[in-house]
Order: structure tokens, then sequence, then C-alpha cells
């Protein structure tokens, strides 16, 4: 099933993403200016909405995935870093005490969500316009 889209949860800690975020960081201005909202409709006939078990966002999952191409890093090397880096957290909308996936993840939405080859190169275009 697919979730609600996911927003940054209350967090006692979020000011932390203020103080130590610039505000001229590139995954900081990528997550305020662009919209990953498309994402949920493309993506949205993957998914079963009357049963299964709750799954991990669409939009998150690719915003993992845009990281992914956007610092060269392995699926593990990505989920890594996606735990200690906060300017990785904050533009995934986690808070910053929230953990991160499973790299296996990854594998798996690549796998079942995205079974066009170029479907996220397409998708990372238009995020690009």
């Amino acid at each position: 099933m697919m979730p609600d889209l996911p927003n940054m949860p209350p967090s006692p800690y979020a000011a932390l993403y203020d103080l130590l975020i610039p505000a001229d960081d590139e995954l900081r201005l990528i997550h305020d200016l662009v919209s990953f909202e498309f994402i949920t409709d493309l993506l949205e006939d993957t998914y079963c909405h009357d049963n299964g078990r709750m799954a991990v966002h669409p939009v998150r999952m690719f915003k993992y995935l845009f990281l992914k191409a956007h610092s060269n890093l392995s699926d593990v090397d990505l989920v890594r870093r996606a735990k200690t880096d906060l300017a990785y957290k904050y533009f995934l909308d986690l808070a910053p005490e929230d953990d991160v996936i499973n790299p296996s993840s990854l594998t798996k939405f690549r796998r079942q969500r995205m079974d066009d080859d170029e479907l996220l190169d397409k998708l990372i275009g238009h995020t690009v316009e």
C-alpha cells in the first residue's frame, strides 16, 4: 500500500537543519524549490491501494535514487551517508532522529516500480526541468 506523501515530521531537533545546513546548500535548494509530487502520479498504478503492508512513499524512494545519481554512491554507501548527513535527511523529509531505509529497499523499488530502464532518467530529467 502507498502511504500519504511524506512531510517532515514534527521533531524537537528540526531546528538543527536551520543551524547546520546553509541556505545556499545545493540539496536544500533542490528540496525547497522542486516539487516531486509528479512521482506519485506516475507510479501510483504500481501500488495496491487496499492491501499489503505500507510501503515507503515513492517520492522518498525517488529522492534516494536522485541522491544516489547525484552523489555517485552505491546503495549501501548512500544509506550509510543518509543516516549521518543532515543535508540528506532534510532532502528526504526525515526528522534528524528518523531512521533510514534498508539498502535492499532500493533494489526492490527499482525492480518492482521502475520496470522501464529509461524511466529513472525521464524522472530525473523532469525534476531538472
